[in-house]
This record gives C-alpha cells, sequence and structure tokens, in this order.
C-alpha cells in the first residue's frame, strides 16, 4: 500500500499544483531532485569528466536498476537520450527488405508511424494495422491470422498516450514467439505505473523513458534489447563507445546493449533516471498499480457524471490515462483555463495517433493522467473545474 503523505512529502511540487500531466511529464521526487542537482553542482566545481569518473559505481547502478524494473540483464540495457532515441534504434536496426511486413496497432504512437511510413517508402515495406477487440484492445486473435512468411516485425504499444487502455502485450508476445516474429513494445506509458516484466510478456525489445510514470528527469530513456535478439540489430550510429575501432579498416561492436548507446550523455540525467527507477521499486510497482487504478477510476466516475463530458478511454483493462472532451470546448482552452487554477493536464490531438482519431472522429482530447501522489482532494477539484467549464 501506498504511504500518500509519504509520497507527497517526498514531492516539493504538489504544493503548488494539482498535477494531472503524468502521462506527459511527472513531478520529480525530492531524492530525484537532489541526485541531479548534486551532479550538477559536483560538475559546476569540480569538472564533468572528473565527476563521471568520481561516479562511475552510480552510473553503473542505473543499468542494474533498469534491469531490475523489466526483468532483464545489465548486459541488455542501452541508456539513451530518450525512448524515441531508443525506439529508433530497435526499429531501424532491424535488417527490413522490400515487402517485409510490420504489424501495428489502430493506437499507434504519431512518432512511431512516421518511422514505419519512411520505411515503407525507403526500403519497401509493407505496415498493416491490426483491427481492435469491441472492447478497444488490440486483436490478438487477428494478429496472429494476420502473420505471415514475410512479417519481419510486430510492434504496438502497451499504452497508446491517448487511451487509456493496457494492450494485452503478453497474449502478442506468446504468439510473436510461436510465429518466431521479433515483438518490439513501446513501454513508455506503463513504466512507473504498473509492472513491467519482459519475461512474462515476451517481446525482444522494450522502450521507456524517464520523465513520465517513473517520476525522473526529461532527457534520457533506455533500451532493452534480449540477448539473442542483440545481433539480429544493426546500430544506425556508431561511435568509439559503442564499437571499439580496432584498426586502420576495422571496428568491433561493444558487447551487449551498449553498443546502441552513444558516448556523450547527461550524467547528472543518467544518475537521476537510477533514483527515480530506484524509488519506484522501493515503493513497489504492484502497489503502485493498485492505487493507480483506483485513482483513474475515481477520475472517470466523476467526469462520467458531468453533462456534455464524454469519456474516451477503451480497453478491457484502463490505467492511469484518463482521455475526454468537453462538446463546445476546445481541448487547448480547457488545458488553459485549468492551468489558470493550478491544475495541470494536458491535450492530444489527431497527429499523435491518426488512425485512431480517425476511427473514432474526433481531432483533439483533453488527457488527464493521475498518479499515485495525486489524492482524491484533487480529483473533486479537477472534476469541479471541469463542471464549471460545462455549465
Amino acid at each position: 500500500m501506498i504511504d500518500v503523505a509519504a509520497v507527497r512529502a517526498d514531492t516539493p511540487g504538489v504544493a503548488n499544483v494539482a498535477h494531472f500531466n503524468n502521462a506527459g511529464a511527472s513531478l520529480v521526487s525530492r531524492p530525484v531532485y537532489e541526485t541531479v542537482a548534486l551532479i550538477l553542482k559536483e560538475e559546476y566545481l569540480g569538472g564533468g569528466y572528473e565527476t563521471a569518473r568520481a561516479h562511475d559505481i552510480d552510473l553503473k547502478a542505473v543499468y542494474t536498476s533498469l534491469a531490475a524494473l523489466v526483468g532483464g540483464t545489465v548486459d541488455e540495457i542501452a541508456v539513451v537520450e530518450n525512448a524515441t532515441v531508443a525506439w529508433q534504434q530497435a526499429f531501424y536496426g532491424m535488417q527490413f527488405q522490400p515487402g517485409d511486413q510490420v504489424l501495428t496497432t489502430t493506437s499507434e504512437y504519431g512518432a512511431n508511424f512516421v518511422a514505419y511510413l519512411q520505411m515503407a517508402e525507403r526500403r519497401g515495406i509493407v505496415v498493416d494495422v491490426v483491427p481492435d477487440t469491441p472492447a478497444g484492445e488490440i486483436d490478438v486473435g487477428a494478429l496472429e491470422a494476420m502473420i505471415t512468411e514475410r512479417t519481419k516485425l510486430i510492434s504496438i504499444n502497451h499504452m497508446p498516450t491517448s487511451n487509456g487502455l493496457v494492450n494485452p502485450a503478453a497474449d502478442v508476445g506468446r504468439v510473436a514467439r510461436a510465429a518466431g516474429v521479433p515483438f518490439l513494445l513501446d513501454a513508455c506509458q506503463t513504466l512507473g505505473q504498473m509492472p513491467v516484466d519482459v519475461g512474462e510478456i515476451g517481446c525482444d525489445m522494450l522502450t521507456g523513458t524517464s520523465r513520465k510514470f517513473l517520476r525522473g528527469p526529461r532527457g534520457v530513456g533506455f533500451l532493452w534489447v534480449r540477448q539473442s535478439m542483440l545481433d539480429r540489430l544493426e546500430p544506425i550510429v556508431l561511435d568509439h563507445h559503442a564499437a571499439e575501432w580496432t584498426g586502420r579498416s576495422t571496428y568491433e561492436l561493444a558487447a551487449g546493449a551498449r553498443r546502441f548507446e552513444n558516448w556523450e550523455t547527461m550524467i547528472a540525467a543518467k544518475i537521476g533516471f537510477g533514483a527515480a527507477v530506484d524509488y519506484a521499486l522501493d515503493l513497489g510497482l504492484d502497489s503502485i498499480w493498485e492505487r493507480n487504478s483506483y485513482l483513474a477510476s475515481e477520475l472517470r466516475s466523476g467526469l462520467g457524471d458531468l453533462d456534455r463530458v464524454t469519456l474516451h478511454d477503451r480497453g478491457a483493462v484502463q490505467g492511469a490515462i484518463v482521455m475526454f472532451d468537453i462538446d463546445g470546448v476546445d481541448p487547448v482552452s480547457v488545458r488553459d483555463v485549468l492551468y489558470d487554477q493550478g491544475i495541470n493536464v494536458s491535450y492530444s490531438t489527431r497527429d499523435s495517433s491518426v488512425v485512431d482519431f480517425d476511427r473514432r472522429g474526433v481531432q483533439s482530447l483533453v488527457r488527464a493522467s493521475v498518479h499515485y501522489f495525486n489524492t482524491e482532494d484533487e480529483i473533486a477539484r479537477l472534476v469541479q473545474a471541469v463542471a464549471g467549464l460545462v455549465r
């Protein structure tokens, strides 16, 4: 069980705002802030290279923490600039040939889908969208039926950026393993709000970010690659960290997933990321998921009782992201009005998930995303503020 008073005491930002933009960037905890501030101060006073050398043990511990978070090993972790870079390293690292098929979801994120489209133009791959179940998540039976000898990759999100559903990743993993098709999972919105275990899911590659539900600093993310998948991916860029220059015309890739990293990195953010992961692990992902599910249900219930407010979440299992709109009120205006009242929400537009938005016939939606440090009083405050917009 989450000690809400304790985590709020660790989160000074709650004194300033009711923060419901955790799917965008959550409020960092005091331990994370103090870790990042300490590293920056040491760099300020003593030099960047010297600070990194002094914190070598802390840097190595980040890989241990991330491996524990997803159930992998330290050799399978690459810490990179952000989750998009991590995902691109995995996707563009595939050796696609003309006619290769990529299977994805109706709710796929815009940054991922434009990469599919570019590879369709560049390499002639075929991108097929798997239909949904009536509840809204990916239809695993339809996925299985769509796999052919040309299927090169299954690439889905665990939770969309603009929909509260949780896709049945473990069921997808079972289908992928049975067919021998690599499986790439974008877990940006689930890491830090629910347990995610690569062994149980059966994915071959997984990407995540620091800034969302893990409550870490911005500008850092990671890629996990199953050991057996490492040599099937070609790093899209190399430097002398990712590969050793062994001779005038030769080089050797770094062992493990470090081959997907660059040498230059923000040490403070990287170690701060580790602190954020440790904070989540100490609280317990099962406890976090239980509280997040409860808070999201409370918010959906409150918003659902309001006239002119429509909830847009789908899925048999729903998480901490709550999507809604107000008839006749632009979501950007909702965001701005609530911000002026000390309430942070966000909004999603069609270009973030074209297939999903077109299927639902909407152009933009308000996104309110809860996290375990939110309270029932904050939810009531948000609902009351939205009610003020529908009068």
